[in-house]
């Protein structure tokens, strides 16, 4: 039975305020701050809560149903693996996916429904700003452990205000990133205490909850790997050293050896191919560095992800937090200090050791090196900065109680101390938590569309981003969506059963061929594209590489056949480039299928962004593994008395037509208004076009190749094309049949 003394009840309070801290920090979110009072409605749903901030949220969102109406996330089952019929269809894909935030989703939803009902949409929604907190409960409970409440206390706030991990975890970000922490810090400590324990039955008890806590890392996120590494070789190295040293190292070896048994026997009893991910993934990793991607020849969808970035010094401190940052690298050497010298060890730092802080640096250094991975993996980094960090607060509060000074003036300083460094954290966190929605009312009312008006055998072609939004609520396949080509599931790859699937699919080159469907002025070659992902998938370039062995061949040969009918397709594989007729047909069965599977475009203002990337992809040349940057600029757009300008440089009048972009006179002029197009000719030696879309207010600079491109008539111009058609259109988001 607990006893509530006067330490149990500090400690209580402080975990309490740790938590409630990091909640409503979070919590905040839904009020949408950053958003115009009357734009709020646009960004929350028929609930009145914002829509999903992650768009890879409404993946998981739509596994939990799957698992709450058939009690697995796949779709369906194939040959006794679970498939995934929405994500790159065609064909789908095996489902190789973390199942404990969809295990957890179904549970809460399942035990407040008890209660009242509350749909599972909300339950997902509001998942994240409890795990959050609790990741600085952990925190708080670790460091304790090494120093004083103020330095727990200070670990514990500034684990819940981390910029990137804060807005990683509001209400609306339902995704694994919300383990990262947690996982991490409960593994690292349990074996510490295991380590540390001359008790058996608490060295027992602590490696079988540091075991246990690895089993669920597992369970929450595909690159559980990392720590197991980081452990298992920093265990091995250190007892082979004290051996060397004839240092005791039995409590480490009867601490490890059952951790790296039972943790290895339980990943690999729930889940074989964890234990292919763990052998291979090394591997995997390095071919992944090396100078041709993993995707070669197909371009680097990846290379376009911000998140997968390195990120600048400047970004990288902004997203950890310049005190947490600050006091976790002061604090690593801080601590380094203390240990040297028994003295100050034993005055200031008596519950901390070697063992432990090598790992630590070496956790710190395989965070930074990490970072090289992309901006994302900063997560990794913030468990060990905030025990460095927290022990280091700990440590400049033992020092104050070390003057002598009268008591109050001593709490006086320990308690100004603590709010100078903590008050700039959780306001910096508050910034963090200034985010807009990831869909509007305009996506999802198209999504509904399609789900009541479409077949369900139809599939969505749309920008990658969105791929996981439609999948769920419209509930149709997509082509392609934001787990793209499935970089997890390399390692597994060999190991699929191939007659179900092919090894080399997923890939980027959906990427590749949706984007040069975007950039191609060639209409029928644009719908011959979409009809060959939406019905063939990949299978047209496979079967094709078979006889050629070359994968740009290949692609320069289907270029050339998908803008025309069956029989020409057919006269240019067998005449033009020799395979016999039973292989031609067999390319074509993909290519020109019989019967198609129906498919829609889904197209959004939100392209206009990031279009650049279309361009780049879509013009990519496989022979030399290289894209090209062309012109692309877009602004927002200024009009007064005809007289306009933009923040891109973009200057004119609408009524001479006068119009530059830097000062330069532009090939052509678009201007796009009212569903009415007028195209003006200024410059033949110009090299870009402007497009003014006054109905949104935007202008865009364009290489002129792309004038007539099928992204100009369906994105800028939306004025369609002889064969696709507005079939449900609104603001800024028109659905083509």
């Amino acid at each position: 039975m607990i006893k509530f003394t006067k330490n149990n009840i500090i400690t209580l309070s402080l975990i309490l305020l740790i938590f409630l801290v990091g909640f409503f920090l979070r919590a905040d979110s839904i009020y949408l701050q950053g958003i115009p009072d009357d734009q709020k409605a646009f960004y929350e749903d028929q609930n009145g809560l914002p829509y999903m901030y992650e768009l890879d949220s409404y993946y998981n969102y739509r596994l939990t149903e799957n698992y709450l109406d058939h009690g697995y996330l796949g779709d369906t089952v194939i040959n006794g693996t679970e498939w995934d019929l929405h994500s790159y269809y065609p064909p789908g894909v095996p489902l190789d996916y973390p199942p404990l935030i969809v295990y957890l989703a179904a549970f809460i939803y399942k035990l407040v429904n008890i209660f009242s009902q509350i749909p599972l949409s909300t339950v997902c929604f509001w998942i994240p700003a409890f795990i959050g907190p609790l990741a600085g409960v952990v925190a708080y409970l670790f460091v304790r452990r090494f120093t004083n409440e103020y330095g727990a206390l200070a670990a514990g706030i500034l684990t819940v205000t981390a910029p990137l991990y804060l807005a990683r975890t509001v209400p609306g970000w339902f995704d694994t990133d919300m383990f990262n922490i947690i996982f991490p810090l409960l593994v690292v400590w349990f074996f510490f205490e295991a380590v540390e324990s001359r008790n058996t039955k608490k060295q027992v008890l602590f490696t079988f909850l540091s075991v246990f806590s690895m089993f669920l890392f597992e369970m929450a996120w595909n690159g559980w790997q990392y720590l197991f590494y980081i452990i298992t070789i920093f265990c091995i190295v250190y007892i082979i050293h004290g051996k060397i040293k004839g240092n005791n190292i039995k409590n480490i070896f009867n601490v490890f050896i059952p951790f790296f048994i039972v943790s290895i026997v339980l990943i690999c009893i729930t889940n074989f191919s964890n234990i292919i991910d763990f052998i291979y993934g090394p591997l995997e990793l390095i071919k992944m560095s090396g100078s041709r991607s993993s995707w070669y020849p197909w371009p680097d969808l990846y290379s376009s992800i911000s998140e997968l970035r390195r990120p600048s010094i400047e970004e990288f401190i902004a997203k950890v937090g310049p005190v947490l940052f600050g006091l976790g690298i002061i604090g690593i050497f801080l601590i380094l200090r203390l240990l040297v010298n028994n003295e100050l060890k034993e005055r200031f730092l008596n519950k901390m050791n070697w063992f432990l802080y090598v790992l630590l640096v070496i956790w710190t250094i395989t965070g930074i090196v990490s970072l090289f991975k992309g901006i994302r993996f900063i997560l990794l980094l913030i468990p060990p900065l905030v025990i460095s960090a927290g022990i280091m607060v700990g440590i400049c509060i033992e020092y104050i109680r070390a003057l002598k000074e009268k008591e109050i003036l001593i709490k006086f300083m320990c308690l100004t101390f603590m709010i100078i460094i903590l008050i700039p954290a959780v306001l910096n966190a508050y910034e963090s938590s200034l985010l807009t929605p990831g869909t509007d009312d305009d996506l999802w009312n198209s999504a509904v569309w399609i789900q009541n008006n479409t077949p369900k055998n139809t599939v969505i072609i749309t920008e990658w981003s969105y791929g996981h939004f439609f999948a769920a609520i419209a509930d149709r396949p997509v082509a392609f969506d934001g787990r793209s080509a499935y970089i997890e599931t390399l390692p597994l790859r060999q190991f699929y059963n191939n007659s179900t699937f092919n090894p080399q699919s997923p890939s980027t080159s959906r990427e590749y061929w949706i984007d040069r469907a975007f950039c191609t002025n060639n209409e029928s070659l644009s719908e011959g594209i979409f009809r060959m992902l939406s019905t063939g998938g990949d299978n047209g370039y496979l079967v094709l590489d078979k006889y050629t062995g070359n994968t740009s061949k290949s692609v320069e040969i289907i270029n050339k056949i998908l803008g025309v009918n069956k029989s020409s397709a057919m006269k240019i594989l067998t005449d033009d480039y020799k395979l016999s007729q039973e292989e031609a047909e067999e390319v074509l069965k993909y290519t020109h299928p019989d019967n198609s599977n129906p498919f829609v475009i889904v197209t959004h203002d939100y392209m206009i962004n990031h279009a650049k990337w279309i361009f780049y992809f879509g013009e990519w040349d496989l022979s030399k593994n290289s894209g090209k940057n062309y012109t692309y600029s877009t602004g927002a757009l200024n009009i007064t008395s005809n007289k306009f300008k933009s923040n891109n440089n973009v200057t004119g009048d609408l009524t001479t037509n006068y119009i530059t972009w830097n000062g330069k006179v532009p090939y052509c002029e678009i201007i796009v208004e009212n569903n009415k197009i007028d195209k003006h000719y200024l410059n033949k030696n110009s090299d870009f076009c402007i497009f003014l879309l006054t109905d949104i207010n935007r202008s865009v600079v364009v290489d002129k190749r792309f004038e007539n491109s099928m992204f100009a008539k369906l994105v800028l111009e939306k004025s369609g094309s002889n064969n696709l058609k507005p079939a449900y259109k609104n603001k800024s988001v028109i659905v083509w049949k």
